[in-house]
């Protein structure tokens, strides 16, 4: 929520829902400079939502959220989804999503705080901060420890406190730039990977080369549900014009 001096009144993002409707992407993340912020479909099971919420650890909360996720590359899935009235483009749009590959498929991003308990849909990379200059001239690929940024903090903001976690996502964060640097350089890859070769060129494109159209998979046509949603609620809630003029 911010101040806006203009209209003297207090704002809230709204997500740039009229864009979203038409297939477009929020402003904020079209005109990212850095071409750090993705959009995607996720398909999550609305029965888990609630148990997940109630985990008694705030620990386990994230694996929770991602135990009511679904894949929609599963055919089970997809078949619920056909039933349940999902259109075949958000299929599509869900199976091409960039936010499902660097949640559910990599399990590189993690929603803030989770110990708030509000399971929000807005993820975060943990980000590779520069080394500490003590260890600068000694190494070339530092340890999470080793970060500017510490490991315990960012494991306040993303995952309940739960470091390990952090420390899971910066070393697969690390392997990724160990593998493309020899690769490019032809020097032998690091030994005991936590992923394949493949799987680590996929995160380097989508992380650093991936174009707009790589980066906001979003369905058009979400208008013919909301507007639909609004004829039944019109008169109902809210301001109704008298006599029917509306």
């Amino acid at each position: 929520i911010y101040y806006n001096w203009e209209t003297n009144k207090a704002e809230k993002c709204t997500f740039c829902f009229p864009r979203l409707e038409n297939g477009l992407p929020t402003v904020c993340s079209d005109g990212c400079v850095g071409r750090m912020r993705y959009i995607g479909v996720l398909l999550y099971d609305a029965d888990k939502v609630k148990a997940a919420a109630s985990t008694p650890d705030p620990k386990d909360i994230y694996k929770a959220y991602l135990s009511a996720l679904c894949d929609p590359n599963d055919p089970a899935v997809a078949t619920a989804a056909k039933e349940a009235g999902i259109p075949d483009r958000w299929m599509r749009a869900a199976q091409n999503s960039p936010a499902h590959k660097l949640i559910a498929e990599w399990q590189i991003a993690f929603p803030l705080h989770p110990e708030y308990r509000t399971l929000p849909n807005v993820w975060y990379v943990p980000p590779l901060s520069p080394i500490a200059r003590r260890v600068e001239e000694e190494v070339f690929f530092p340890g999470a420890a080793e970060m500017r940024i510490p490991v315990a903090y960012l494991a306040q903001l993303l995952t309940a406190g739960d470091e390990a976690a952090i420390e899971r996502v910066l070393h697969v964060l690390l392997e990724l730039r160990a593998v493309m640097r020899a690769k490019q350089t032809g020097d032998a890859l690091p030994a005991n990977l936590t992923h394949d070769v493949e799987t680590y060129e996929a995160m380097y494109r989508l992380l650093g080369l991936a174009k707009r159209r790589e980066r906001f998979n979003i369905p058009a046509g979400m208008q013919d549900v909301t507007h639909e949603k609004l004829r039944e609620l019109q008169g109902s809630v809210g301001y109704a014009c008298p006599g029917g003029c509306c």
